[in-house]
């Protein structure tokens, strides 16, 4: 760090209106260039100790690349044997694979070749899984559909005119597609679930905290998840087996968190299951009525199967997009666009070569967010200057309002189940649209899903059917750190709607 002029230090004496006699401010560049000389201490210590050094490894331009959902395609393994063995995951590219350029479909990420592997990637490799390549995300992970990303649009394989969903967009166009067995997703408002829905696969938001974050971009420290997208439950569940558990470097992790056997526990049923039809996730704005419907027949199906679904109501289900909204928005502008992604004052592994180079490079270009970032900067920044972060505060407050409402039901019923979007899979908006339906088409999906990104309640995602030939998901819920419960039940569903295969991706696209 080069030492402050005396001039930097009036200047920003001034900036902060502090108030300091002229008289006085050589004393002050004095102290704040001994101070300062601290910096260069742990700069150096930090590269004798600490800086890690990034592998050389092999990746290219994607060549066969029909939908737009590999970034960068790689052929990586540890050579080990392992439960994982001969399965092909695609790496959500928000999540680092060291040596391997991440963009996080950003300009303001482009560019960035990350030194260390994130923990789930490690535990993948670990256990034996090829890394296949990075999956394109929306830009800066903040989208619900596939259209932001600086790459291009990812595509829909039920329909190439249509969204995948974001931000996970890549990652569950190329499990949909057969292109990987599974992939890494994200999710902060839906973003794992909201692509598997539209793309017709599993997509599985664990208990906040049980898979560690650790290597991942940041959005909102009390928001952030990973996990796995899948084919079918069992894939899922045997990625999850694999990622969940602490590592000792993720403060979102609670103290002692520890995964178990996913895949053994979903074979243990032995009962027609408790299910709770929340009433509420079926009644949105934008509830489609062929959604609804679909998903409907499907509980049909599952109670003529022997399980027992009952209509509930959860009236604070319809509270809980508000207090995303405050969440995402306050908490991202200060931590993701101030706090150049990761923030500060936590405990854990930072990567401060991301942060660097991140806050260097969109304070260089801020015209270069996306319209949602300009979106969440402009309100989140008006939001935390007229309330210093009180609505925040008040938001984090009400979690425990929101998620008591959905655990009194839990007490009472194995599951929560509703759809997973009120709506079908979206046009793509063409590359000159207006900005209300860049904005609009981004945000349309996120109801049912955001409110349990809010309370960390683990949540699946598994296809109900389809109606006029687009994938409808059905959302299974249930109690937090009882993630295999929730798998074991999605499961037991799969068993009787089955799983869906989308058309050949190979085909041209259409015009």
């Amino acid at each position: 760090m080069v030492q402050p002029s005396r001039r930097a230090v009036e200047d920003i004496a001034d900036e902060l209106r502090l108030g300091i006699p002229a008289e006085d401010l050589d004393a002050y560049h004095s102290a704040a260039s001994g101070l300062l000389g601290s910096w260069k201490v742990v700069d150096e210590l930090y590269a004798r100790d600490a800086a890690p050094t990034a592998p050389v490894r092999r990746w290219s331009e994607p060549s066969d690349n029909p939908l737009g959902a590999w970034y960068v395609t790689t052929d990586l393994s540890a050579g080990v044997d392992g439960p994982l063995s001969g399965r092909r995951v695609a790496i959500k590219d928000n999540v680092a694979v060291a040596g391997i350029p991440m963009m996080n479909g950003s300009e303001t990420v482009r560019g960035f070749v990350p030194s260390a592997d994130a923990t789930v990637v490690a535990r993948l490799l670990d256990a034996g899984a090829t890394i296949a390549g990075k999956a394109v995300c929306e830009d800066l992970c903040f989208s619900g559909a596939s259209h932001t990303s600086k790459t291009g649009p990812v595509r829909n394989p039920w329909d190439r005119e249509r969204t995948t969903g974001g931000s996970s967009s890549g990652s569950a166009a190329l499990v949909a597609s057969g292109s990987v067995d599974f992939a890494i997703g994200g999710d902060q408002g839906g973003s794992i679930r909201i692509p598997a829905s539209f793309c017709g696969v599993v997509g599985f938001k664990p208990t906040f905290g049980l898979v560690p974050y650790t290597g991942a971009f940041p959005i909102e420290q009390s928001l952030d998840h990973l996990g796995p997208i899948a084919s079918t439950v069992a894939d899922a569940a045997a990625m999850l087996t694999v990622i969940a558990g602490a590592d000792g470097k993720d403060p979102r992790q609670p103290a002692g968190i520890a995964g178990t056997d996913y895949i053994a526990a979903l074979e243990q049923v032995d009962r027609g299951l408790r299910i709770a039809v929340v009433s509420e996730g079926f009644e949105q704005s934008n509830s489609d009525a062929g959604v609804n419907s679909v998903v409907r027949q499907a509980i049909e199906k599952l109670t003529a199967a022997g399980h027992h679904a009952e209509e509930v109501s959860v009236p604070w289900h319809k509270h809980g997009a508000a207090l995303w909204d405050v969440i995402s928005v306050e908490g991202a502008t200060w931590q993701m666009v101030h706090g150049n992604a990761y923030g500060l004052n936590w405990k854990g592994a930072y990567d401060p070569q991301q942060m660097a180079f991140y806050g260097r490079q969109w304070r260089r270009d801020p015209s270069a967010f996306p319209e949602t970032v300009k979106l969440v900067a402009i309100g989140g920044t008006y939001a935390l200057r007229e309330g210093f972060g009180a609505g925040y505060a008040k938001a984090r407050n009400l979690e425990g309002v929101l998620a008591a409402a959905y655990d009194n039901v839990l007490d009472s019923y194995d599951v929560l189940v509703m759809p997973t979007l009120p709506i079908t899979a979206s046009k793509i908006p063409p590359a000159d649209a207006p900005v209300e339906e860049i904005l609009g088409r981004a945000l349309e999906m996120l109801s049912n899903t955001s409110p349990f990104d809010v309370t960390g309640h683990p949540a699946c995602t598994i296809p109900a059917g389809l109606t006029m030939g687009l994938p409808v998901g059905l959302m299974v819920i249930g109690k937090r750190f009882d993630d295999a419960a929730v798998l074991r039940a999605a499961h037991v569903f799969e068993q009787t709607l089955g799983t869906l295969t989308a058309p050949d991706y190979n085909k041209e696209l259409t015009a």
